[in-house]
């Protein structure tokens, strides 16, 4: 008698609503503390050659969290070990999450003492701008900050297991920690010691928070995983399709880590000032991309790597997540790339606008959020896409499109970022604009063919181009009505002045796109007034 099929997961879907909500509230509170952070950095440092150093520093270690951190990991680890969880084979899974310890921990061990040993040489790659007194504080700076990353990998693989579980808050509020150690350190040191002397100082606060980090998820990932023994067991077949996934999005995000240090190698060529502004624009515009973006990828992937079922109820299950994850990204999204375009400035300035950070740092910083806002859509969006690959063991495909990108972006940002500002009369320092929207166009290149390979395999998805419009619309009139507000009001109280124009600027889009009965904006009034 034959036996019944199992029926497939994507019959029964997984609700990642809350998920996607932990995600984002997790995310928020540690992005606000990194927003505290750098208000505290520019606050002491301003966008001198002490802020310089300590910026491009932090970039050069950080390329080894990005390449083994938490986004390889994601789309390495968790589908597989999501997947041993979802058939109930929790030894098999403790396994493999053990040997994925092991091998991390040695290989982040290496690379972190080949890194401190070469820190000279890669200063010369990275930052051939930087000299004298600039380049020596950078090199003292990266020797801090390495150690610091590798336990940041390990943490990564603390989220693995954790969203494995569907424990994303903790996960998430951890970096909280890291973060509180750089402020502490800087509140600390702040009156009595210069500048160069500060930022030795604020790198030994986040080697310490990096240790935090690790040690506050550590309890739980113990009680979730059990007796868990780290090892270097590669003969295991759900071990080998780890690292067979792990070595495409190593390679792919190694690739895209490339581009970041082509901008911090292109911004050293730029007046003085220019990393350290691309780097205060960068922890606002990847605020949304990390809130709306990666809150609801990371609720998806396990849900999406858990499916079950034959090729077509898999496709149907991707399709019917993607499309409603798509229009929740794109409802938040749309509205902070048009507040970065019209309203840069006011947010700097409220964030940033202190001390030694000026009113023309914010005016400068805003132009780097208006040339980030060309490809927040895309970016945001392609993340998405990207879990879906990953939940479908395809690591090779995001691969082979973030070559694109990144081949465009390093194109672009040079012409962008060099060329193009004497052609306009401008001021060699504006073209860390052109490398926001260098790498925005890129954004967009990449998410078009993410998307139209995965269409091909899966069926149509995608957003309609009225809901789009709509949106747009929405955000446009909605910043009209900010702008009116800050002529009104002027510029010289950045807070208030933020307070009031952003909540009507909130007010008249949520309204506008309730007007136009867009679901998504009814279910934020529903879970407000659930909530109250």
């Amino acid at each position: 008698m034959p036996v019944a099929a199992e029926p497939a997961r994507s019959k029964v879907p997984e609700r990642t609503g809350r998920a996607a909500l932990l995600v984002a509230a997790g995310i928020f509170l540690s992005r606000i503390f990194g927003l505290i952070r750098q208000r505290f950095l520019g606050h002491y440092l301003g966008l001198g050659d002490a802020a310089d150093a300590f910026n491009a520093a932090f970039k050069i270690p950080n390329f080894l969290q990005n390449l083994f951190g938490e986004g390889v990991l994601s789309a390495s680890f968790i589908p597989v070990y999501a997947r041993l969880l979802a058939e109930g084979d929790e030894r098999e899974a403790r396994r493999v999450a053990g040997a994925v310890a092991g091998l991390l921990a040695v290989t982040t061990s290496i690379i972190v003492l080949c890194g401190v040993l070469a820190t000279p040489w890669l200063i010369a790659v990275i930052a051939p701008g930087f000299e004298g007194a600039k380049r020596e504080l950078t090199i003292t700076l990266v020797r801090v900050f390495f150690p610091g990353a590798g336990v940041l990998v390990l943490s990564a693989w603390c989220l693995g297991v954790l969203n494995s579980h569907r424990r994303f808050f903790i996960s998430y509020t951890a970096p909280i920690f890291w973060n509180l150690a750089i402020i502490a350190t800087l509140i600390a040191f702040g009156r009595s010691r210069a500048q160069s002397p500060l930022a030795i100082a604020a790198a030994w606060g986040s080697l310490a928070g990096s240790v935090l980090q690790l040690l506050v998820q550590l309890p739980t990932v113990l009680k979730l995983v059990g007796r868990v023994r780290p090892s270097l067991d590669v003969a295991a077949a759900n071990v080998r399709t780890v690292i067979h996934n792990f070595v495409p999005v190593f390679v792919g995000r190694g690739v895209v880590q490339i581009s970041g240090y082509v901008d911090v190698v292109l911004a050293s060529l730029l007046p003085a000032g220019a990393v350290a502004g691309l780097t205060t624009a960068q922890t606002l515009y990847v605020l949304p991309v990390s809130l709306f973006g990666m809150s609801v990828s990371a609720a998806e992937l396990p849900a999406m790597s858990s499916a079950l079922g034959d090729e077509q109820e898999i496709g149907e299950y991707l399709r019917s997540r993607l499309d409603a994850g798509l229009r929740r990204i794109a409802f938040l999204v749309v509205p902070s790339a048009v507040a970065f375009l019209a309203l840069g400035d006011v947010l700097a300035a409220a964030l940033f606008q202190t001390g030694r950070f000026t009113r023309a740092d914010s005016v400068y910083v805003w132009g780097i959020l208006a040339g980030a806002a060309v490809g927040l859509l895309a970016s945001t969006l392609g993340r998405l896409y990207s879990s879906a690959y990953y939940a479908l063991r395809d690591t090779k495909t995001p691969l082979r499109f973030a070559l694109v990108r990144v081949t465009l972006t390093t194109g672009l940002g040079a012409v962008f970022a060099l060329l193009v500002p004497p052609l306009l009369s401008l001021d060699l320092k504006w073209g860390a604009a052109g490398l926001t929207a260098s790498a925005g166009i890129a954004g967009w290149a990449e998410f078009l063919l993410l998307r139209r390979n995965l269409n091909r395999r899966i069926g149509r998805t995608g957003l309609p181009a009225v809901f789009v419009a709509k949106l747009w619309c929405s955000a446009i009139v909605a910043a009209g009505a900010a702008w009116g507000v800050k002529i009104f009001v002027g510029v010289a109280h950045p807070i208030p002045l933020a307070v009031l124009a952003l909540i009507p600027y909130g007010l008249v889009y949520f309204g506008l796109t309730t007007a136009f009965s867009i679901p998504e904006s009814r279910t934020v009034f529903a879970a407000v007034l659930r909530r109250r």
